[in-house]
């Protein structure tokens, strides 16, 4: 019997759902081989963060799930399960995989998130799934908790200063622009970045320069209408 599989994530998980995707959190021995297999044709979703692509799926549960998310309570990982396209009687477990999308740098204290692991499959890129993805998780995190939601203060959205599609997205989903943090991160070698030379001629790794949007809980009555309007309109 395969042993119960525990996200620790420092608030109580749930599935969410709506007419058109079921956002359920990520189980490496349910959907690690369903996700490398919908995904592996696709190594360019992996272009823009410092992880991936992968040669096969174990290597995926290490690096983000074993190494990365499920040692943190402040991360969570969720597979994105499509309903429009899904075949007549499927049930929830044979839906089919549109992508991921996750929570990190989450804390109770601070009342804070941020969403991240947004990787939506290029056949489902400009549909439906990404703006009720995010629509979903904004909602989730941002109602209170009489409306079933955490009631945080802050969600966050950080991309890679290179990564327009990312910005647009949390643009276009109510996320404000705060700053550009420049050299936030170390890439590994073959990623793209900027990079400088140093003195003695030596090329290091290269970096990255971070976009930072957020959207608060202050904003969140006025912005909840043009979530809405997403998610109905795609």
């Amino acid at each position: 019997m395969t042993e119960p599989y525990n996200v620790n994530f420092c608030f109580p998980v749930r599935e969410l759902e709506n007419d058109k995707l079921n956002l359920t959190p990520f189980v490496p021995s349910i959907h690690s081989q369903r996700w490398f297999a919908a995904s592996r044709e696709f190594p360019e979703i992996y272009d823009h963060v410092p992880f991936g692509p992968f040669s096969k799926a174990e290597d995926f549960v290490n690096v983000l799930l074993t190494n990365r998310v499920q040692p943190s309570p402040s991360s969570l990982l969720f597979i994105i399960l499509d309903k429009v396209r899904a075949k007549p009687g499927r049930s929830p477990d044979e839906l089919p995989i549109a992508g991921i999308i996750g929570l990190l740098n989450t804390s109770v204290d601070e009342s804070m998130t941020e969403i991240a692991f947004v990787f939506t499959l290029p056949p489902y890129q400009r549909s439906h799934v990404t703006s009720n993805s995010v629509g979903l998780l904004l909602a989730w995190c941002l109602d209170p908790p009489s409306e079933s939601g955490l009631g945080l203060r802050r969600v966050q959205w950080q991309c890679n200063q290179l990564n327009a599609a990312s910005r647009r997205v949390a643009e276009r989903m109510g996320f404000k622009f705060e700053a550009i943090i420049r050299w936030q991160r170390v890439l590994p070698i073959g990623k793209e970045g900027p990079m400088v030379s140093r003195q003695d001629g030596r090329k290091d790794n290269p970096g990255r320069h971070t976009v930072m949007l957020s959207l608060c809980w202050d904003e969140w009555e006025e912005a909840k209408e043009n979530v809405r309007k997403q998610m109905n309109r795609s």
